[in-house]
């Protein structure tokens, strides 16, 4: 896979970031921080975005659902340093909205990835709430 463009790996770009330890358990047998780990950070750090950029208090009577994720890894992670996880809204669609994510450790760039996700009521798509829209904004990728 093509290294993303290289102006989506500067962190001053991203509104938004979280550092999240790293655990003992999440080494693999060559003592680097484990892939699924690190899918799991950008997990957790998109949720706390969701929560800071008021996406999740938005969704009163709806719900959100992953439709994809992406990860492109940069280099390794190791244990015991935290990773500092970037995160930035890239685009809005009608029902849909797109993030981005960089994840660092020690100032070295590990990986990047993307999401996009749905906001759903009744198992169907339905628009983005407009108290979202109107919040996201200083959220969005700079």
């Amino acid at each position: 896979m093509p290294k993303p463009d290289p102006t989506l790996l500067n962190p001053a770009r991203y509104p938004f970031h979280c550092d999240i330890a790293t655990r003992f358990a999440d080494m693999d047998v060559d003592r680097h921080i484990n892939n699924v780990a690190l899918a799991a950070m950008c997990e957790d750090a998109r949720v706390r975005f969701h929560h800071a950029s008021g996406y999740a208090q938005a969704l009163t009577g709806r719900s959100a659902m992953m439709v994809s994720f992406g990860i492109e890894y940069l280099a390794q992670a190791y244990y015991p340093a935290p990773i500092a996880v970037y995160v930035g809204a890239l685009e809005l669609g009608r029902s849909s909205f797109r993030i981005c994510q960089l994840l660092i450790q020690d100032e070295r760039v590990l990986g990047f990835a993307t999401s996009a996700m749905v906001c759903v009521a009744d198992g169907t798509p339905v628009p983005l709430p407009a108290a979202f829209i109107e919040s996201v904004k200083p959220w969005m990728l700079r």
